[in-house]
């Protein structure tokens, strides 16, 4: 590493600047990898020292987390890693619209936007009554869109919030499943009941689950019905056939929102049949009041190995053609 430049920031807040070193210094540490500096943390003096382009970036990433601790008085390993990223491309302007609170769990947890894409994506279900969101696990598809279902049933916006999914393997045969109709079709839907167990909590959700407020189906329940009224979530579209999503979107009633959710990266169609999902993208795209919102890597808020696994198979997958 040329040294041949230094920086220095100055803290006046040690609470935040403890919330900024992170645990062990492990945000500090980050960003001393990232960018190949060297970052020195005496009293309430950062002094950054390396290369000039990279001590710049490292201070503008310092500079955006300290203005995301002011305004929320917290940040998440996530969080330092995704700034990074954003620093890199030069839009650390961009973070200034996150964060803003999509809803309020039953523990007191507060759900925001964490990404560019993810705010792009509360905004969209804001204005449209379709919404198609498509991008890799871990970009908050599905539990971005619970949360909105669960605010809009709380505001009176609609009567119920209904959440199918098709019933389709990934890659395994379960075999012949034990119980009654419900009890089969519980394992697929399992992921749904989490989501919202965890923003409504278990006695509420039951509560509404026994009132009919709040269904949970497999897709094939859906045909032959008319949802008015409604916040309707598909998710897992990409397992859906052409039919089926057809299927699905003309059951939208009077005063309803749908959000349909998934990744055509991981279809678990026989080779035979196509994808309703990405076929829909090519029919109904440009018709106003439907949104189609494109989730990538970078939205990814799980483990940031997670991004590098989604990448690699990405460059795997293109590789191959």
């Amino acid at each position: 590493m040329a040294i041949n430049h230094e920086v220095n920031i100055r803290l006046n807040d040690m609470d935040k600047a403890a919330i900024l070193f992170g645990k062990f210094d492990e945000n500090i540490k980050n960003i001393e990898d990232s960018f190949d500096v060297d970052i020195v943390v005496r009293e309430n003096e950062i002094r950054i020292i390396g290369e000039e382009d990279a001590v710049g970036k490292a201070e503008r990433v310092i500079d955006s987390l300290i203005k995301q601790i002011g305004k929320n008085n917290t940040i998440t390993p996530q969080d330092v890693y995704y700034t990074i990223s954003m620093v890199r491309q030069g839009e650390e302007s961009k973070l200034s619209i996150l964060n803003d609170i999509v809803c309020v769990t039953a523990r007191g947890k507060q759900i925001k936007s964490k990404t560019v894409g993810q705010r792009l994506y509360v905004k969209a279900i804001s204005e449209n009554d379709v919404v198609f969101a498509i991008g890799p696990a871990g970009t908050g598809k599905t539990y971005l869109a619970m949360a909105m279902a669960v605010n809009a049933f709380k505001n009176r916006e609609v009567n119920r919030i209904v959440l199918t999914r098709p019933a389709v393997e990934a890659g395994e045969r379960l075999g012949y499943l034990p119980g009654d109709l419900q009890e089969k079709v519980d394992p697929y839907l399992r992921p749904l009941y989490d989501a919202l167990y965890d923003i409504m909590g278990p006695e509420t959700f039951q509560k509404y689950m026994e009132k009919g407020l709040i269904e949970v189906a497999p897709l094939a329940y859906m045909r032959g019905r008319t949802l008015d009224d409604s916040f309707i979530i598909l998710d897992e579209a990409q397992n859906t056939t052409g039919e089926q999503m057809k299927m699905f979107l003309t059951r939208m009633g009077y005063g309803s929102k749908v959000i349909i959710t998934g990744d055509i990266t991981q279809i678990d169609l026989p080779s035979t049949k196509k994808s309703g999902l990405k076929l829909v993208t090519k029919i109904l795209d440009g018709i106003d009041g439907i949104s189609f919102v494109f989730l990538t890597e970078k939205d990814v808020v799980r483990n940031p190995m997670v991004q590098k696994i989604i990448s690699a198979y990405a460059a795997y997958e293109e590789k191959r053609g």
